[in-house]
């Protein structure tokens, strides 16, 4: 699957709303209209700061079920993202925490959005929510029955867990996720929410991928962007781009048109550079 065409870019910044409690959740405030309006409002915001995507998340109805997620959660979130795909004219993505990947791609086929992140696609990771396994024969056989076009974006040993599987190396957790696990590309972030990768694993990530497009998936900011999207093909991208970078403030399009600007450079800098032909000395 071509993500290029999926954003219409080669480097593409996805930015993250982040929902307010659903029906069901520990926190949940008994207004769906509001989660709806405070949705619409982010969703715009990182359009007018210019981000090439968007990914939709159940962020606040921690602590999460570790696989399958209420009814509730479902219908509700059907009805928003269907709302913010209608209302934006960038490619629109669910990532159902902590891992109903199944129930991301039933969402993501009905409203026909772009796109899903799996936290744990392949293998086994210990999480605060327990032991989770890894579904991908069961997610890509339901994409082929449901004739979805839908692109599955993978973390490999994804942030806030550890593997259980004696996976000796991230080139490793690499190659299965793809060859394995089929990804459509490969997200990889720092040990928890708000850190970022290495550099140095960004390499071992990209050299292991073989053009197949890995993003940063977490802790990316406008002052590390440049050096990060080096060795990535993209970014997802959330706390950076709040109200004074605090995960539970608001979007600030100001901050989001900061940080895209900061990722062009060095995409324009990196298409530039792919453009140019080798020189070759002749002896």
């Amino acid at each position: 699957m071509d993500l290029t065409q999926i954003f219409n870019t080669t480097y593409p910044v996805i930015g993250v709303v982040h929902l307010l409690p659903l029906p069901t959740s520990a926190r949940w405030g008994g207004s769906l209209t509001s989660v709806i309006e405070r949705a619409e409002q982010e969703a715009t915001a990182l359009v007018a700061g210019g981000v090439d995507g968007i990914i939709i998340e159940n962020f606040f109805d921690a602590p999460f079920t570790k696989d399958q997620v209420d009814p509730a959660i479902i219908s509700a979130m059907t009805l928003i993202v269907d709302r913010i795909k209608n209302l934006v004219v960038v490619p629109v993505g669910i990532n159902l925490l902590r891992n109903d990947a199944i129930g991301a791609m039933a969402i993501a086929s009905t409203i026909n959005a772009q796109f899903i992140r799996v936290n744990v696609l392949t293998g086994i990771m210990a999480t605060d929510q327990g032991l989770i396994e890894g579904n991908a024969h069961k997610l890509l056989r339901y994409r082929r029955e449901l004739g979805a076009d839908v692109a599955i974006l993978a973390d490999v040993l994804v942030k806030n867990a550890c593997s259980l599987v004696g996976i000796p190396n991230l080139t490793t957790a690499v190659e299965d996720t793809l060859e394995r696990g089929l990804a459509d590309g490969i997200i990889l972030s720092g040990w928890a929410t708000g850190r970022p990768p290495s550099l140095e694993d960004l390499e071992l990530a990209s050299a292991a991928a073989q053009g197949t497009p890995v993003f940063i998936g977490s802790g990316a900011n406008w002052d590390n962007i440049g050096k990060l999207m080096q060795a990535a093909d993209g970014v997802i991208v959330a706390s950076s781009l709040k109200r004074n970078g605090r995960i539970r403030e608001s979007i600030d399009p100001i901050r989001v048109a900061r940080f895209v600007e900061a990722a062009q450079q060095v995409n324009v800098s990196k298409e530039r550079s792919q453009s140019q032909p080798s020189l070759k000395l002749t002896l």
